[in-house]
C-alpha cells in the first residue's frame, strides 16, 4: 500500500512509501539531498518498518534537530500505528 507524508523542518517535501507486510518495497523522496536520497531509497528496499526505524530515528541533519532519514523513520512509525 502506497502512504504518502510530508516530512517537516527538512529540505525534503514528500515521502511515498510502498509497504507490504510490514516491508518496504519502495521509498521515493521528492526534494532534498537527491543522492543520498535515491541511496537510502535502495538500501531500505526489503527491510522491515522496524529495522528502518531502528536504523534511521534520531540522525540529525546539522542543527534542525531532524532529518530526511529521522523524517522516514517518523513516517514508518505513522505507518505502524495506523495514523498514515
Amino acid at each position: 500500500m502506497e502512504y504518502r507524508y510530508k516530512p517537516q523542518g527538512v529540505c525534503s517535501t514528500e515521502i511515498i512509501l510502498d509497504v507490504e507486510d510490514g516491508i518496504i518495497k519502495n521509498l521515493k523522496v521528492q526534494n532534498g539531498c537527491n543522492g543520498n536520497l535515491k541511496g537510502i531509497s535502495s538500501l531500505v528496499k526489503g527491510m522491515s518498518i522496524d529495522e528502518v526505524i531502528k536504523r534511521l530515528k534520531g540522525i540529525q541533519c546539522g542543527n534542525k534537530g531532524t532529518s530526511c532519514p529521522d523524517q522516514i523513520a517518523k513516517a514508518l512509525e505513522k505507518i505502524k500505528k495506523g495514523e498514515a
